[in-house]
C-alpha cells in the first residue's frame, strides 16, 4: 500500500482462528441475507471520496471489495489489499477516512474498548460503521446454551456456551461512539427471513455458532448433539402451513462521524 496514491485503499483484519468458529462455505449458503445489513450499513456512511478504507473482518471478501467500487480512485483504480490478523491487534499506520466492522465484534469480549481506540484513529472527517448480531438471547442461541450446560454436555461443552452479553445494547453503543467523540446514528433491525427446507434454522446456524461447539466432538458425540439441537429449534420455529420457516434475526447498527 502507498497512501501518496491517491487510490482508495481497502484493508482487512480478520480474527485469529476464525475456521474454528466460522464456516464460509456454510455461511454463503446465504449470503444474500447476509449481506443485506453490511449494505445497508455502508449507506449511512457520508464520506464522499474517502482515501483509505478500512474493513476489519471481512468474511469471504466480496463485500470487502464492494467498498472499493463504491468509493473508487480519482485517477486510478481501487486497491484492495488482504491481512489475515486478529483485529484486536490491528493499529492503523495513518489516519483512517472510513472503518467499516462488520458481523466481527460479537467475537471479541469487551469490544466497547476497542471501538473506541479505533476511532481515535479516524481523520477529521473520519467514519466509523459496525453491525453486530443482536440475537444472542433468541433461542438459536438460548437452545444451544441450555443444552451445552446440561448434565449430559457440560463438561464437554460448558465453557462453550453462547453468551447472553456477546454485544452491547443499542444505547450502549451510542454511549461508546458519543464518548469517543463522534456524532452517532444507532439503529437496529429485525429481519424475518423466510426459510425452506429440512431443518432450515439448523442450516442456518451451522456456519457460525453452532460450529465451535461440534469442533470439540467426536464424530458420534457431534452427531448426538446435532439432533437434539435440532429438535430444539424445530419447536422454537415452527414450519408453516405453505412449508416455510420465518427466522426473526435481530441487528444492531452503529455508525460515528467527526463531522458536526
Amino acid at each position: 500500500m502507498d497512501g501518496t496514491e491517491p487510490s482508495a485503499e481497502t484493508q482487512e483484519a480478520g480474527r485469529g482462528q476464525a475456521t474454528a468458529v466460522w464456516d464460509p462455505e456454510v455461511y454463503l449458503r446465504y449470503a444474500d441475507e447476509r449481506a443485506r445489513p453490511f449494505y445497508e450499513l455502508v449507506a449511512r456512511v457520508g464520506a464522499e471520496s474517502p482515501r483509505t478504507v478500512v474493513d476489519l473482518g471481512c468474511g469471504e471478501g466480496a463485500l470487502t471489495a464492494s467498498l472499493a467500487a463504491r468509493w473508487p480512485a480519482h485517477t486510478m483504480p481501487g486497491r484492495v489489499d488482504f491481512a489475515a490478523s486478529d483485529a484486536r491487534d490491528w493499529r492503523p499506520e495513518g489516519q483512517i477516512d472510513v472503518l467499516v466492522t462488520n458481523a466481527l465484534l460479537h467475537w471479541v469480549p469487551g469490544h466497547g474498548e476497542l471501538l473506541s481506540r479505533w476511532a481515535e484513529a479516524l481523520s477529521p472527517d473520519g467514519w466509523l460503521a459496525m453491525q453486530v448480531p443482536g440475537n444472542f438471547r433468541s433461542p438459536t442461541h438460548t437452545v444451544l446454551a441450555d443444552l451445552c450446560r446440561s448434565p449430559r454436555w457440560s463438561e464437554q461443552l460448558g465453557a462453550l456456551a453462547p453468551r447472553t452479553d456477546a454485544v452491547l445494547e443499542p444505547a450502549e453503543y451510542l454511549d461508546v461512539l458519543t464518548g469517543a467523540g463522534l456524532s452517532a446514528d444507532v439503529w437496529e433491525t429485525t429481519y424475518l427471513h423466510v426459510l425452506t427446507g429440512e431443518d432450515p434454522v439448523l442450516g442456518w446456524v451451522r456456519g457460525s455458532v453452532l460450529r465451535p461447539v461440534l469442533t470439540a466432538l467426536d464424530e458420534q458425540d457431534a452427531a448426538v448433539l446435532t439432533e437434539e439441537y435440532a429438535a430444539g429449534l424445530r419447536a422454537a420455529y415452527p414450519r408453516r402451513s405453505d412449508g416455510t420457516t420465518v427466522l426473526p434475526y435481530r441487528r444492531i447498527f452503529a455508525v460515528g462521524s467527526r463531522r458536526s
